[in-house]
């Protein structure tokens, strides 16, 4: 499944256009960023509430498909730039990490 496809099938926003072609084939869940950065498989999903700078750079590390800010975490400006500037795809949603990654699974 494409990020494209992920975004229109839960419903998310997008707040920072990466690129959208690309697949996602897991899930991961986490906000403890050196835990997400040894564990987080490539191509995932990756949910969490962190919407710092040094999120984009774990992203960016752990080759992730695009980080989703789950219960309307708030993206910061550093981190927005950073993102447009990696090329990395940020998506945000009300639903919370469990509920979403409930419905993500059965898209996968």
């Amino acid at each position: 499944m494409t990020v494209k496809k992920l975004i229109e099938e839960l419903n998310l926003k997008t707040l920072v256009e990466g690129d959208t072609d690309r697949e996602v084939t897991d899930c991961y869940i986490g906000d403890l960023l050196s835990w997400v950065m040894g564990r987080a498989p490539a191509d995932s999903a990756w949910l969490t509430v962190m919407g710092n700078i040094n999120s984009i750079a774990v992203a960016t590390l752990a080759d992730v498909s695009c980080i989703i800010l789950t219960e309307n975490a708030a993206l910061d400006a550093n981190a927005r730039a950073k993102a447009e500037m990696h090329d990395v795809t940020i998506l945000q949603t009300e639903e919370n990490s469990y509920r979403l990654a409930v419905k993500l699974s059965g898209l996968l």
